[in-house]
């Protein structure tokens, strides 16, 4: 196999504080309404990052597989298509941790649910196993739907709804719909890190035949739908902390949106799709930092 440090850089781990901040934000929601269990928080962000890198590494595999990523392409250079891990090691590296991360969702199942309400336990089981092929099928096979312009869809479903929602449900087995808002706030943070990676790699892209939104919406409206996914992003935490707010507190995570409006700025003046690469981990960090602030507002 190869060596440590390569399976390190294919594993991105600068994504990894976005994947868990929808886990840290349905958490923070359940421990505010008197719900919490430190098992079942530790094996959602097991769970959440094993499905990140899994993730990860089928995006190396994909798109290295396909000739995706190229001379042309932007950003840091993949495992695959710099030679360091070979396209037999990385399909191995992606079924060991698609072994590892369905056990520590059976584990998270078992720690919610135990042996009672199986039907509950059932529906999350298939929702992780569809995670687990959504990470896949994003740039892997001829059917990848990362190729065809439906990742946003995949990524605002599982890193916002299911991470936020799904978490909550897993700590208070009840429904709290009000939370559908940090739900989708997270969702449109998330999307709006695939969309602006999606800008940076357009050109190439195009040119390799990867049909992302981007490429069908073209840099100008593409640009608009970025700035509609951050301003949303904010406009639906407001909502939830306008209806639950007991007091200034609760508003604190607006401070970690000032970084985004500058971002926004940024990319609207941009011409060089090199110089959004940066912008990424701005996004990222921002969506993790907003997460840590919201938390800390309800359980300050």
């Amino acid at each position: 196999m190869s060596n440590f440090t390569s399976w390190i850089s294919a594993a991105r781990l600068r994504t990894l504080p976005l994947s868990i901040s929808g886990i840290i934000v349905g958490s923070s929601i359940a421990a505010h309404t008197g719900y919490f269990d430190i098992a079942i928080f530790s094996l959602a962000l097991g769970t959440t990052l094993g499905l990140q890198i899994l993730s990860n590494f089928a995006n190396d595999y994909g798109d290295g597989v396909k000739g995706t990523d190229n001379e042309d392409r932007i950003g840091p250079a993949r495992a695959i298509q710099s030679g360091l891990i070979t396209q037999k090691e990385m399909k191995m590296g992606m079924v060991i941790t698609a072994v590892c991360t369905l056990f520590l969702a059976i584990l998270l199942i078992y720690a919610s649910f135990s042996s009672e309400q199986l039907l509950s336990a059932l529906i999350f089981f298939l929702l992780g196993v569809a995670a687990i092929v959504a990470a896949i099928k994003y740039t892997v096979g001829n059917s990848a739907y990362g190729y065809r312009g439906m990742g946003d869809i995949f990524v605002f479903i599982f890193f916002g709804l299911v991470a936020v929602y799904g978490s909550y449900y897993l700590y208070s087995h009840d429904h709290e719909i009000i939370s559908i808002f940090p739900a989708i706030s997270i969702g449109l943070l998330s999307v709006a890190v695939l969309n602006l990676n999606n800008l940076r790699d357009r050109i190439s892209d195009k040119k390799a035949n990867k049909i992302t939104l981007v490429v069908k919406l073209g840099e100008k409206k593409a640009k608009t739908y970025h700035y509609i996914l951050i301003f949303g992003a904010l406009f639906c935490f407001l909502i939830y902390s306008v209806i639950t707010a007991l007091d200034l507190n609760d508003f604190i995570y607006v401070l970690a949106f000032i970084p985004l409006i500058f971002h926004l700025l940024r990319v609207g003046n941009n011409k060089d799709p090199k110089l959004l690469d940066p912008e990424l981990k701005i996004v990222a960090l921002s969506t993790f930092g907003i997460s840590l602030l919201f938390a800390l507002g309800l359980i300050w």
